[in-house]
């Protein structure tokens, strides 16, 4: 007669940590949870560093890093209808090649964004084109392809009046996201 002293429908000559429930897939032992952050491994993004579950297991990063890096997409400007940089972008781009390359555990993805003119087919090809001319600019400066990933959002997400010359210029754009490489 076999016996389970925790009860967690694995016997206790096949179960590894007899007196804890756990799972069939770890031996009879709780789902592992490295860094002990309260995530376990399975679903943690960051297994080896502490974090919070809504985070999904990473750290938070700090307040003073994405304001940084949201301060420097505003500085990140087009020219109307174009891929190309204004000549103002470069300085803001060399402030985010040397904030990803003082954090190598972070991952950005470029969303691209255009104003109203033009059809909303050319607006998306645009704006992705757009990502990916910042994609490229730091890949050059020396930043992992796989740390950084773009998408092209066109017209879709206006942050000011399409009516206005101020609101088009500030719909050409990009925004940064920081998240923890994978």
């Amino acid at each position: 007669m076999s016996t389970d002293v925790d009860n967690d429908g694995i016997d206790d000559e096949h179960d590894f940590c007899k007196t804890v429930a756990g799972v069939a897939k770890y031996h009879g032992c709780p789902i592992p949870d490295t860094d002990g952050d309260g995530v376990n491994d399975e679903v943690d993004k960051c297994p080896n560093e502490p974090g919070t579950l809504e985070n999904q297991g990473c750290p938070v990063i700090k307040k003073q890093i994405t304001e940084k890096v949201n301060y420097t997409a505003k500085q990140v400007m087009f020219q109307s209808s174009s891929r190309k940089l204004t000549r103002s972008s470069y300085g803001a781009l060399n402030t985010l090649v040397a904030t990803l390359k003082a954090h190598p555990e972070l991952h950005l993805t470029i969303e691209g964004h255009t104003d109203n003119t033009g059809g909303a087919e050319h607006n998306m090809v645009l704006s992705e084109r757009r990502a990916n001319t910042v994609k490229s600019y730091l890949i050059k400066k020396g930043i992992a392809s796989e740390r950084i990933s773009a998408t092209g959002y066109g017209q879709e997400r206006p942050i000011g009046d399409n009516n206005t010359y101020k609101g088009k210029a500030a719909n050409r754009r990009v925004e940064f996201k920081l998240d923890y490489q994978q």
